[in-house]
């Protein structure tokens, strides 16, 4: 696709505002589109694009190097003519001059994508204890320096990343504490039932699950080491002062569209900041590798496209874990607060189980626990109104329930 220059919507110069997987899968996308016009990547950290995902799965467990994530090379940018700044930082975006403002110049725009991502929540602690937080490329490296038998790793925080390190810590050989102010592992994201299914996983290779314990400013045991894992917060400082819309609260992400556009017509924003508006699942922020790379790309196809021609993004938020023998994959999305049923289909004492949660016949989100084929199944049924009644019947076809031959 070539630049136009047919006057005010001309498409020549494209400015990506985030080097993470976001930002890589929308240039990525611009070139594979036809897309001749400039292209600039403006990333914060020294790192070309890399893949977090590994970072506290296979760096962890130690089969991957961390600097080994890297997306691509120096010659793939080079080669399509991506102009890549890392080490650089967007102080501004002036909306009325289309000008991103960065510590190494300005750099103006014809379209503007903001793939800011997000940051670690930290805690501080005044005991001395070495302490981590797990988000970039040298977290990582580091905290696997540490993991060796022995070490106290005490982890604050019972979500996906403290789990996951919890794993690798145990299998490495340390002895491990995990600290939670809830009553059970991952409760705002799959509630109790599924949440004390993941207590008992980690409790029966050897973990120190404290449930229901409150961190204030020291360890509530002696620790060699601190990670603390309590979330994230989307990066939405440079949109908030842009004057572009933000959803309320601290955990709030730029408003954008179903095809990911902002409240201003020539900026997009996608990943972890992304508040979209999602065709089947309603207003969605998630924080997932799949849904960081889907969205880029489809932002990049919305920027290129007609006025008026911009295509929803329907993909379904996805993810994956591997903690010990187990290994889950999550589809679709249950904001907090919502009031949703859950249904388990199989045995979770075995761990062999697919799990739905739907509110009225609306599947939500569904989730596999060891059943690997039952994935395209939840892939049809979510997003879907269905019988909530057959739901619950294993054998019922969850693509036939669907509707989906």
């Amino acid at each position: 696709m070539s630049a136009e220059s047919n006057g005010d919507d001309a498409v020549r110069r494209v400015v990506v505002v985030g080097g993470g997987l976001a930002g890589a899968s929308a240039v990525e996308e611009l070139r594979a589109q036809g897309f001749d016009g400039d292209v600039a990547l403006v990333g914060a950290e020294p790192h070309l694009p890399y893949d977090r995902p590994p970072l506290s799965k296979d760096v962890l467990l130690g089969k991957k190097a961390a600097d080994a994530t890297t997306l691509h090379d120096a010659s793939w940018y080079a080669d399509r003519a991506v102009e890549v700044r890392t080490a650089t930082v967007a102080r501004a975006v002036d909306l009325g001059r289309r000008v991103v403002v960065t510590d190494g110049g300005e750099l103006g725009y014809d379209r503007l994508l903001l793939a800011t991502g997000s940051a670690p929540r930290r805690l501080e602690v005044g005991d001395g204890t070495p302490t981590l937080t797990l988000r970039e490329r040298e977290d990582a490296a580091r905290l696997r320096r540490a993991l060796e038998a022995g070490v106290h790793l005490v982890i604050v925080g019972a979500g996906w990343i403290g789990l996951e390190a919890a794993a690798a810590a145990r299998e490495a050989g340390c002895e491990v504490t995990v600290v939670e102010p809830q009553a059970q592992p991952l409760l705002g994201a799959l509630g109790p039932v599924i949440g004390a299914a993941f207590a008992d996983l980690h409790r029966e290779h050897g973990v120190d699950l404290r449930l229901g314990v409150t961190f204030d400013e020291t360890p509530p045991v002696a620790a060699d080491l601190l990670l603390v894992a309590v979330g994230a917060l989307p990066r939405t400082d440079l949109a908030r002062a842009a004057g572009l819309e933000v959803a309320p609260g601290a955990g709030g992400g730029v408003r954008v569209d179903a095809a990911l556009r902002t409240s201003d017509r020539r900026v997009w924003a996608a990943g972890d900041i992304a508040d979209h508006d999602h065709p089947a699942l309603g207003r969605v922020r998630v924080e997932h590798w799949d849904n960081a790379i889907g969205q880029g790309r489809a932002a990049a196809r919305a920027m290129l496209a007609e006025p008026g021609e911009e295509q929803p993004y329907d993909g379904l938020p996805y993810f994956f874990t591997d903690q010990y023998d187990l290994g889950v994959e999550y589809v679709g999305h249950v904001p907090r607060g919502r009031d949703a049923a859950v249904v388990v289909r199989g045995d979770l004492e075995r761990r062999e189980a697919v799990v739905l949660w739907h509110d009225d016949g609306l599947v939500l989100a569904g989730m596999h626990l060891n059943t690997w084929d039952a994935i395209d199944g939840l892939r049809a049924v979510v997003g879907r109104r269905v019988d909530a009644a057959r739901l619950a019947d294993p054998e019922a076809d969850l693509a036939e329930l669907a509707g989906v031959s």
